[in-house]
């Protein structure tokens, strides 16, 4: 009798200790592939539980209550996790609230549902952002000009831009490339679809974009960019109504008076800056360091950017968007390869910075009730990518640190808006 009695509470206490497990995803250096963690996070709360995002907890860690689905999920995609009983998990959370502790929880409880703003004919290696997406396993939709000016934009949380130029001057790639077929080509279409929705010139059905991306994140809408789109996404704001594209971009020449006619007040992150009228400079504007013409005089070992470290109880939004298990970030070019502070507006947060070079890399703005982040560079894990360059193996770089802010960025709108503090 007293045998089976223990038998019957060995069950018991077994199914109350599985009933109470928890699931921790660490995210400091234990982590075998930091990548598709948050992609097992982004799956978890597509399948309606909740995660605790832990925030400067072990690099940002993940917690959830233990489910062995959500456990075969990060054994089939070689994700690190411990299961933790319920003693343990309490421990952790009364560690993160000690008001001495730069730590805080972020719930997690919603997916957002993703666009990324690119061509249908490219590849997702030819962007960064769709490169990790499709690695992570986060599923996202592609749409270009026409579904935006269509009014689709609404219907998503978070938006991504393609390394695109918003101004159409086609990257200020005529230059170099005026005579590659795929240039060619991507004028070509470039006209032909301006054409087909009613715009004389590319530059306006750009312009026209670029207006309904800012309405997106006016009403709400959570925008992330890099390369080129970021400093010509406000460079085609402020020249609303004015043409800054020289003949071989749209057919006529441009404004002589253009740079005196910009509106900064429409932009979304930088002013003063000066435009770049040399069709032959592959350049669109002052923003943007100058690695052209070599006046950004650093090697490739000694290029890095510091992100910031921000209070997590009272600042969660940029301490969430600057989770990570490295501190000091490898610096990558691109298009755009980082912003010149003296053109960056001074209610912007610098969340990463070069300050021996007096560059940011990492920034981020409210606008109306949504918000924008800009990074600069191209490929995390490539440090010069040229046009023609293989594809980028996220197999070989499953712990690249810059590649986790752009999956912060992705995760932040599941958690922004119960973690903001007035």
């Amino acid at each position: 009798m007293i045998k089976r009695f223990l038998l019957i509470l060995c069950f018991i206490c077994f199914g109350f200790q599985a009933h109470s497990a928890y699931l921790l995803i660490p995210m400091d250096e234990t982590q075998t592939n930091h990548l598709k963690a948050y992609g097992i996070a982004y799956w978890t709360i597509q399948h309606e539980v909740e995660v605790d995002w832990l925030l400067n907890y072990r690099g940002g860690s993940f917690m959830c209550k233990h489910n062995s689905t959500i456990e075969e999920e990060c054994l089939l995609r070689g994700v690190s996790y411990q299961v933790i009983a319920d003693v343990q998990s309490s421990a952790i959370l009364q560690e993160i609230a000690d008001p001495q502790s730069n730590q805080d929880v972020a719930k997690l409880f919603k997916a957002p549902k993703i666009a990324v703003y690119s061509p249908k004919n490219k590849l997702p290696w030819d962007d960064a952002v769709t490169l990790v997406l499709t690695y992570a396993e986060i599923p996202y939709d592609v749409i270009y000009d026409k579904e935006v000016l269509d009014g689709v934009l609404p219907t998503y949380d978070w938006l991504h831009l393609h390394h695109e130029d918003f101004t159409g001057q086609y990257g200020k790639f005529w230059g170099r490339y005026r005579n590659a077929g795929w240039y060619q080509e991507e004028v070509a279409t470039s006209e032909a679809m301006a054409q087909s929705l009613g715009f004389s010139k590319v530059s306006m059905m750009k312009l026209a974009v670029a207006k309904e991306i800012k309405n997106f994140v006016v009403g709400g809408g959570y925008l992330f960019a890099m390369c080129s789109a970021p400093d010509s996404f406000d460079v085609a704001l402020a020249a609303e109504g004015v043409d800054i594209c020289e003949s071989m971009f749209d057919g006529d020449p441009a404004d002589p008076q253009a740079q005196s006619k910009l509106d900064y007040s429409k932009c979304l992150a930088f002013t003063n800056f000066t435009l770049s009228t040399n069709p032959y400079e592959y350049e669109i504007s002052s923003i943007d360091v100058d690695v052209q013409n070599r006046m950004r005089m650093v090697k490739e070992q000694n290029d890095l950017f510091v992100l910031f470290e921000f209070s997590a109880k009272w600042d969660p939004v940029p301490t969430m968007l600057c989770q990570n298990h490295e501190l000091i970030i490898q610096g990558f070019m691109g298009q755009s390869t980082a912003f010149r502070k003296a053109y960056i507006k001074p209610e912007v947060l610098i969340m990463g910075e070069n300050k021996g070079l007096d560059e940011a890399r990492y920034i981020h703005g409210d606008y109306g009730k949504g918000t924008w982040t800009f990074l600069g560079g191209h490929d995390p894990a490539d440090y010069q990518h040229f046009v023609g360059d293989p594809p980028t193996d996220l197999n070989i770089h499953p712990n690249n640190s810059g590649y986790r802010l752009i999956l912060n960025n992705i995760l932040f709108p599941a958690a922004k808006k119960q973690k903001q503090k007035t």
